[in-house]
């Protein structure tokens, strides 16, 4: 028998409150697991198999249902907070108890009513638990192609790596730090552009679009800051790139790119270290 997982046993003895699994018609009292009487199928009778999952009940006592969890132990599926606690976040899975997911095992503030990716693991102590760090949990096999646009889901944010994100709920990607310009939240979707494909199977993604299309959104985005500068930045396009970053949320060749065409476009000019609207 196997903590968190979905797997058929055998009707050992009947008592008045269910029916007692085991691995076979004939296992001891001391590998067997309760299945409570209102889940008992009609008829069953010793030797008669059952599938069901295992975990463990409110008094922590190893209990079988028939009931169809979200995941099973190794798995990870979305899930919605149903209240935040003491001891952490609890999570609908589809049995009567609601799974525990650790205020360790978080990677943002949780509210109840919004939905989290979240795997399940058994802990040092022989309980299910569950945990938003899914890195390992992903699929390795996309069928994506480099320039493909995905969707994705921010589940953990890296000063070192960068923004880890599961696409399509499924797959594991990456928005390299020196890609990842703007605001990014845990939980937030968006829509990615596939710019390569490891040797692991791993997605490198960016959350901007082709430069082409990007620098329209870009050159807005730089006029409008220009509009709250009374139509006169105090600066060119040979500012720092902290500058650049703090005022417009963009890598410095994101900047100059905009900033190109835009003057191509007549639409802004640039003298004395100066971008001035037109």
């Amino acid at each position: 028998m196997e903590l968190g997982k979905k797997q058929t046993l055998y009707v050992v003895k009947k008592v008045e409150f269910g029916v007692y699994l085991g691995d076979s018609p004939e296992a001891g009292a001391e590998s067997r697991v309760l299945l409570p009487a209102k889940q008992v199928p009609e008829g069953a009778e010793k030797g008669t198999a059952i599938r069901v999952f295992l975990y463990k009940d409110s008094r922590d006592r190893l209990i079988a249902t028939t009931a169809e969890p979200a995941l099973q132990a190794g798995e990870f599926a979305l899930l919605k907070v149903k209240e935040v606690g003491r001891i952490g976040a609890f999570l609908d899975w589809g049995l009567e108890k609601d799974l525990l997911l650790p205020y360790r095992e978080q990677t943002k503030k949780l509210h109840a009513g919004e939905e989290v990716l979240a795997g399940l693991y058994v802990d040092k102590s022989g309980r299910l638990c569950a945990t938003m760090k899914i890195y390992h949990y992903l699929k390795t096999n996309p069928p994506y192609q480099i320039g493909e646009t995905v969707e994705g889901r921010i589940y953990e944010i890296s000063d070192r790596f960068g923004v880890f994100v599961a696409v399509e709920d499924q797959y594991s990607g990456l928005i390299p730090r020196k890609e990842a310009q703007g605001e990014f939240h845990v939980g937030a979707r968006l829509q990615l552009r596939v710019t390569g494909v490891k040797e692991d199977g791993k997605l490198d993604l960016a959350a901007r679009r082709k430069a082409y299309l990007q620098m329209d959104e870009d050159g807005e985005n730089i006029l409008g800051v220009i509009d709250e500068f009374a139509g006169v930045l105090p600066f060119d396009d040979k500012v720092s790139p902290e500058v650049i970053q703090r005022e417009f949320g963009l890598s410095k060749a994101a900047f100059k790119r905009a900033v190109g065409r835009l003057l191509k476009e007549g639409r802004i000019e640039i003298r004395d270290h100066r971008i001035y609207k037109k």
